[in-house]
């Protein structure tokens, strides 16, 4: 078959198609639109399609909303909870790291000032500021001409003060962690209350089994929000222990080296 198109399409223009048999030629016309015409037409709402399917947003989110909307307002301090341990979770996690806390080579730093008997007010000012580790370290040096024992006093004294920056915020942490679930089942109670309350004679048992599972939706929420904030606290708690156990040990050498020839 040789298909003639004309030069222009229009919906609804038959097209002429002559067949070949032999030496006869034979026009004839279709009712329907040409398969070149319907192809232009059908190009155009295939794109649309495409554009709305890409604009739309997904089921998942939408029915998370809905739920989280029918929840009611039970389920908002589980939500500010959740904002608030994801923040403290950030910040603590950025506040350890280990190099803020405990530089490395800090103490041989400080062992060399003392050798070549440099130590004056100022560096020691600047090596309290410096870290953690640095304050502990300056307090050591600071009461130098006194006895060990009054050293060692003051050494603890300024481990005090950093071991309580050091766990700042991990006790709000540690709280959201175990208010939460208690947050989540209040949440969930609330709810059953309003179920069967609004219930009447006649009503349908899908609708009950649907309220009832939106209602235990706050319960696991305040479970997923309850397990990270607790793994997280006690996480960053035995990282701090580990932090101060390390002080302690330098502090510990710092001394050695400053009164170990004194017989003090």
């Amino acid at each position: 078959f040789r298909v003639a198109f004309p030069s222009a399409y229009s919906v609804g223009t038959p097209c002429k198609v002559r067949e070949d048999k032999g030496l006869a030629w034979r026009a004839t016309s279709s009712p329907h639109t040409c398969p070149q015409e319907l192809w232009k037409l059908a190009v155009p709402s295939a794109r649309n399609y495409i554009s709305r399917d890409s604009r739309a947003p997904s089921p998942e989110s939408n029915e998370l909303f809905a739920i989280i909307v029918e929840l009611g307002w039970p389920v908002w301090p589980l939500v500010l909870a959740s904002v608030l341990a994801l923040a403290l979770i950030i910040e603590r996690t950025v506040a350890l790291r280990r190099p803020r806390i405990l530089p490395s080579g800090l103490l041989e730093d400080v062992v060399g000032l003392v050798k070549k008997q440099s130590v004056t007010p100022d560096i020691i000012g600047k090596l309290e500021q410096n870290s953690p580790l640095g304050r502990v370290l300056a307090a050591g040096l600071r009461n130098d001409r006194v006895l060990r024992e009054g050293a060692i006093q003051q050494i603890e004294a300024a481990g005090a003060v950093v071991a309580n920056r050091l766990t700042k915020n991990l006790t709000l942490l540690g709280s959201i962690g175990s208010i939460a679930p208690l947050l989540g089942l209040f949440g969930t109670v609330v709810g059953m209350i309003h179920i069967f309350a609004s219930q009447q004679a006649g009503s349908s048992p899908q609708e009950l089994a649907r309220g009832i599972s939106v209602a235990l939706y706050c319960t696991a929420m305040g479970i997923i929000v309850a397990v990270p904030a607790v793994l997280a606290h006690r996480y960053f708690r035995r990282l701090v222990e580990d932090y101060l156990v390390d002080m302690e040990e330098q502090a510990e050498r710092l001394l050695e080296f400053i009164y170990g020839g004194r017989g003090q």
